[in-house]
């Protein structure tokens, strides 16, 4: 009997460690934001210009804003003056931060070369925050602050 007990204490100290260790491995970041996203708050400098359900917005376009990263590398952008700019997309995540680069953009977008990057605040599943990392020349030159929200 004491054998008996001995063994299956031993079974149940290697289970206990087994299960324990087993960690679910986290999402690359590019898989979290690899969806369709459409605007819930948007700032111009520190303005905010559109706020998804308010009866008034100041650009009340952002209603059809969306940015199409469901495909791993093609990128859609829709703007919210009904531009719509494609190309491709990449994630490069560095210890500084992660930026988010739409590239290859047809037709460009007016001072990009083709390129628009975006520095990501943070992201999860249903909500991402993302800063541009330079003035936008539609906005009068300001950095722009969007979250958005996959639907």
């Amino acid at each position: 009997m004491k054998r008996f007990f001995t063994v299956f204490v031993m079974i149940a100290v290697v289970g206990t460690v087994v299960v324990s260790s087993c960690k679910k491995k986290p999402k690359p970041l590019s898989e979290i934001i690899g969806r369709v996203w459409s605007a819930q708050l948007i700032k111009h400098g520190s303005s905010v210009v559109y706020t998804k359900g308010a009866a008034t917005n100041p650009t009340p376009g952002y209603l059809n804003f969306r940015l199409d990263l469901s495909s791993p590398t093609s990128a859609t952008l829709k703007e919210f003056d009904g531009n719509t700019f494609t190309g491709q997309w990449e994630v490069q995540e560095t210890t500084a931060g992660n930026t988010l680069i739409l590239k290859n953009l047809t037709p460009q977008p007016t001072g990009t070369n083709g390129t628009i990057q975006f520095t990501i605040n943070s992201a999860t599943e249903i909500e991402f925050v993302m800063t541009r990392t330079s003035g936008s020349q539609k906005t009068g030159g300001t950095i722009n602050n969007y979250t958005l929200v996959s639907p």
